[in-house]
């Protein structure tokens, strides 16, 4: 269930535990690489200041970014500063997200993100809480799926599995873990598999960021997922 307020709230804390764990960092901790291929710590920093500020745009009504290439070339930009100025930036562009989010607006509206995907504003603050908690693992600090609140792992599989769901290059699937929340996703032809294991490693899995070794598939080969 859409819950904007809940998301908002929860975004303020995860943004906060960002914060703590950049705060540690010196500027050769913030140049090493990252869990994500080609990336630094830097260039993750980077992305996650700048796409607060396109989820500004966002639900201002403007375009998510210019264009692709000027996002990528942002980025790349942003990547090599010092570690207190990545600290800076992410700090003051949470602070323009999480100000917007407290400004009385029509949150059943639709927005339009990238790629001409649409949205109700409602889910954005879930879309930016994703993102934080989602590269906060991926700096590779300490911070792991396992270390994820329950409440979101459960709802981001929901959405990740619901983002799958009809896509024929991925067989039927259902998804469950040890506790006993489930997800379907996949198409409609073939039959169906079954992938069980922690609904961390589930997340992992459907996020791209395990390959899977720790699950257990059950009417055929592990699936595998587009990128996200």
């Amino acid at each position: 269930m859409i819950d904007h307020t809940r998301d908002l709230a929860s975004l303020r804390e995860a943004t906060d535990r960002l914060l703590s764990a950049v705060a540690e960092m010196d500027n050769a901790a913030a140049a090493r690489a990252s869990r994500l291929p080609g990336w630094s710590r830097g260039h993750v920093l980077a992305h996650v200041a700048r796409n607060a500020d396109a989820l500004v745009n966002v639900l201002q009504g403007r375009p998510m970014y210019p264009s692709a290439e000027a996002r990528d070339a942002d980025i790349e930009r942003d990547a090599p500063r010092p570690a207190d100025v990545q600290l800076e930036d992410v700090r003051t562009s949470a602070d323009r997200f999480r100000a917007l989010g407290e400004v009385p607006a029509d949150w059943s509206r639709t927005v339009e993100l990238r790629n001409g995907v649409t949205d109700s504003a409602s889910r954005v603050p879930f879309r930016r809480l994703a993102e934080v908690e989602l590269h906060h693992v991926d700096l590779g600090v300490g911070y792991e799926l396992e270390d994820l609140p329950e409440d979101f792992v459960r709802h981001y599989a929901a959405f990740l599995a619901d983002r799958f769901s009809g896509n024929a290059s991925v067989p039927p699937t259902r998804a469950v873990a040890d506790g006993g929340d489930e997800w379907r996703t996949g198409g409609t032809e073939g039959d169906e598999v079954t992938v069980t294991g922690s609904a961390p490693a589930l997340l992992g899995w459907l996020a791209g960021r395990r390959d899977g070794s720790e699950l257990k598939c059950a009417g055929g080969p592990l699936p595998v997922l587009p990128p996200l």
